[in-house]
């Protein structure tokens, strides 16, 4: 692997083969460990989220991980093995996750003039109504106002519930990044109609999010990674079934249900 690495890219690999010690990665997913009011399916299941949303299990293999980032080469995107090379394709995000790879980019802006007026408008309420500016949505927050769903809920607190279930997906399962405990807000406004967001190809946005997390766990002095790894371990034992056996079972969608 050293030899197939530019001499001018610190890489992990050639730190493992001078190092004593074996380096495991840290994971910044937080899985929201119960299940979406069953209120809030039809909306999720309306904005393409409705498979992701089954998904409560972050059972992962850091050594496992680990051990894929030191065969992960950055110039061309793909694991090296004494095999030959493979990848995660946007045909496994889709089997894996149940997700669209084939619509419009997932783009927008990346500042607001008011972050309070666009979080008034979409999720019912402001995370920081003293600061008109923020970027970002902290998880205890989205988890907090998922959480105190009332049973006389109307529609529109329904549908602000959901925006506000799917930016804890994207920001810390799909799609979780240096932001660590939040989520950027740039994506609420693609969840503005919930019956156009899955217009979008979430699919891409995330596999492109893991590739450039895989990219940044190579440098040596990373400790943690962040990307979609409950699309990353899937895939491997998926692809790779000597590294753990799998049952054999009727297949279910998404594959990382299994």
């Amino acid at each position: 692997m050293t030899r197939l690495i530019r001499s001018d890219i610190r890489h992990i690999s050639d730190a493992a083969n001078n190092a004593d010690s074996f380096r495991v990665l840290r994971d910044r997913v937080s899985v929201l460990k119960i299940a979406p009011d069953v209120r809030l399916m039809p909306y999720l299941e309306l904005a393409g989220f409705g498979s992701v949303a089954l998904i409560r299990s972050s059972d992962l293999r850091f050594d496992l991980l680990s051990a894929l980032v030191e065969r992960w080469r950055p110039e061309t995107h793909t694991f090296h093995f004494p095999c030959g090379e493979c990848t995660v394709t946007l045909e496994d995000v889709a089997v894996q996750l149940r997700f669209p790879i084939d619509k419009s980019p997932v783009t927008g802006v990346s500042s607001f003039i008011d972050s309070e007026a666009v979080c008034y408008q979409l999720l019912g309420e402001s995370p920081e109504d003293d600061d008109k500016y923020f970027s970002g949505i902290k998880f205890t927050w989205l988890k907090a106002k998922i959480r105190q769903l009332s049973a006389t809920a109307t529609e529109g607190e329904l549908m602000c519930a959901a925006r506000a279930y799917i930016m804890h997906m994207i920001g810390a399962v799909l799609m979780p990044d240096a932001n660590g405990d939040s989520v950027h807000l740039s994506y609420l406004p693609l969840l503005a109609d919930l019956s156009t967001t899955r217009s979008y190809s979430w699919g891409s946005a995330v596999l492109a999010t893991l590739y450039r997390e895989l990219c940044r766990a190579t440098e040596p002095q990373v400790k943690d990674i962040g990307g979609c790894l409950i699309l990353l371990q899937p895939w491997a034992l998926y692809r790779m079934p000597f590294l753990a056996r799998v049952s054999h079972q009727p297949y279910l969608y998404p594959l990382s249900l299994r």
